[in-house]
């Protein structure tokens, strides 16, 4: 079987004789065809191919393909951003009336777009811890859940989810697990495997890895039954009129439904499509991503047994550490390495924290993670800032908790840097 790092750089793109070695990009909004038919065939699903870059477009499919083989999927798509992405992922198969049961910690952004602006359109979210009880997350499904969301690993909380229970209790009610594995990356967890249906990716955090462009994608494991409760699932299992009557599942077969009607249909009304410059430019990000999540998680085990050591800090969050609550499954999902990211809090609280970062020289404050350059962050004054004290709490992110994302650089000088800021702090 082929390895993750040859996949990295070979998966999604194969060049044919005098061809271009490096993906193509295909900057054009617009494709020609000698016959209306032709085109038709393309608007009725008919024909695979391509009309119009606000669906499809040639380079960002490619890099999909990549994506796609990388987490083990059927089928996969790129969007604008990780946000466009979980959006489109419960919206695929979810509408007014409809309900999803999540993992409280998730992302502030994700957890807004959920809790207020979905509800708004009439999907309500029952959130529950991570490590909720069996009977805490029966408790949250109803008649009508659609759908069971988490994140390998929570950004900035970091616990680690337990992939393989919640699959199995969303799978005894009929519904798929969607999974964000954005910290991860399939470089070291690779969700399927454990029982997740679809997987996401905010593709801007550490498969592009150099900050230079935004965007998301959603790959299809293919395993899911949707047939099975078709009742569940009306805009896979059922005509759709937009599409004079086609059935996804029955076109499009299980592995491809779930991507083909995303595409078709959310991807045509929101137009949340990936530039493809932008999608060269991940392609080059997922070519190294073998090379850099390793020297990520290494720089962040070193610099988490460095400030569990230290006075100044009150605590650590890192799943690496033997003192995780998290380190029993992120050693049976991640083995190799969870990422990056490390929390962590200082006993001067708030005001400590906003000392501390404006002393470090190496780690920048961006509202950024999972990059090639160390960066810092203070959630609950940024990314989090519109949740309340509460949301805050269930979503595991103290007003004192500073998120610190190693890059690459060398470890003794991130270190190095971190010492200096504690003893000024």
């Amino acid at each position: 079987m082929t390895q993750i790092g040859t996949k990295c750089v070979q998966a999604g793109y194969r060049p044919q004789n005098g061809e271009p070695r490096q993906i193509p990009i295909i900057q054009s909004t617009t494709f020609r065809y000698e016959s209306s038919a032709a085109m038709g065939k393309l608007f009725d699903l008919e024909a695979s191919g391509y009309f119009y870059s606000r669906l499809q477009n040639p380079t960002a499919d490619t890099v999909a393909a990549k994506i796609c083989e990388l987490e083990g999927g059927t089928a996969a798509m790129l969007t604008s951003s990780g946000q466009a992405a979980n959006f489109f992922a419960i919206f695929n198969i979810c509408s007014a009336g409809d309900h999803v049961v999540a993992s409280s910690a998730i992302y502030g952004g994700t957890f807004n777009l959920f809790a207020v602006t979905m509800k708004r359109m009439g999907i309500e979210f029952t959130f529950v811890k991570p490590d909720c009880s069996d009977e805490e997350l029966e408790a949250a499904f109803r008649p009508n859940t659609k759908a069971v969301f988490g994140e390998t690993v929570a950004n900035p909380a970091l616990a680690v989810l337990d992939i393989e229970r919640f699959a199995q209790v969303a799978h005894s009610h009929g519904v798929p697990l969607i999974i964000d594995n954005t910290f991860p990356t399939p470089v070291n967890c690779r969700p399927f495997e454990w029982g997740a249906d679809i997987v996401t990716h905010s593709t801007t955090k550490y498969m592009d890895g150099h900050g230079s462009q935004v965007g998301g994608a959603i790959v299809d494991s293919g395993k899911f039954d949707w047939t099975a409760q078709s009742d569940k699932f009306p805009g896979l299992t059922t005509p759709d009129a937009s599409y004079h009557g086609i059935v996804y599942t029955e076109k499009f077969g299980q592995g491809g439904a779930f991507v083909t009607k995303c595409v078709a249909q959310l991807m045509r009304d929101f137009g949340a499509s990936p530039a493809p410059m932008n999608a060269f430019l991940l392609n080059f990000g997922l070519e190294s991503l073998h090379l850099r999540m390793k020297r990520h998680c290494e720089n962040a085990q070193k610099v988490a047994e460095f400030l569990e050591a230290r006075p100044e800090v009150a605590w650590v969050n890192y799943a690496g550490l033997k003192s995780s609550p998290y380190y029993d499954l992120a050693q049976k999902y991640m083995p190799n390495g969870t990422c990056g990211v490390v929390s962590f809090g200082l006993k001067g609280g708030r005001d400590a924290a906003e000392v501390f970062m404006s002393k470090l020289q190496i780690a920048q404050i961006a509202t950024h993670v999972a990059d090639a350059r160390t960066c810092v962050l203070h959630p609950a004054n940024a990314t989090h800032r519109q949740l309340s004290e509460a949301e805050l709490e269930a979503c595991g992110v103290g007003a004192d908790l500073i998120r610190l994302s190693c890059g690459i650089e060398d470890a003794d000088d991130l270190i190095a840097d971190l010492a200096q800021a504690l003893e000024t702090e």
